[in-house]
C-alpha cells in the first residue's frame, strides 16, 4: 500500500510508474535542484536529461512504502525496480516543497 503523499510527490510517483518524463517534471519548480547520489542537476533541462537517462533509460520505477516529515522535508523511502544492476535497490528521497511544487530533491541509495 502506498502511503499518503503530498500532491506534488504523488504526481511525481504516479508519472514515474508510467515512465512519463513530462509528468515527472511537472511537479518540479522551474529552478529545482536535484542531488542524485552526489550529482547535482539544476532546473528542468538538466532534470529532463537525468530522468530520460537514469529513470526511463533504466525503466526505474520507485515504489514508496514509507513517508515521514523531518527537518522541513518530506522523506519518502522504498524500492526501485528496473533494468539496472542490483535491482531492486532501496532509495531514500528527501523532498523540499514550496508553493505546492518540488523545490529540491535529494536521492540516496
Amino acid at each position: 500500500m502506498t502511503p499518503a503523499l503530498p500532491n506534488p510527490i504523488a504526481d511525481y510517483v504516479e508519472a514515474n510508474a508510467q515512465l512519463d518524463v513530462d509528468g515527472m517534471l511537472k511537479p518540479f519548480a522551474a529552478d529545482a535542484i536535484v542531488l542524485d547520489n552526489g550529482s547535482r542537476h539544476n532546473g528542468h533541462a538538466e532534470l529532463r536529461t537525468l530522468l530520460e537517462e537514469a529513470v526511463v533509460g533504466a525503466k526505474a520505477i520507485f515504489t514508496p512504502d514509507t513517508v515521514r516529515h523531518e527537518n522541513g522535508q518530506v522523506v519518502v523511502e522504498g524500492p526501485a525496480h528496473g533494468d539496472f544492476p542490483g535491482s531492486p535497490i532501496r532509495f531514500t528521497y528527501r523532498f523540499t516543497l514550496e508553493n505546492d511544487t518540488i523545490k529540491a530533491l535529494e536521492i540516496t541509495a
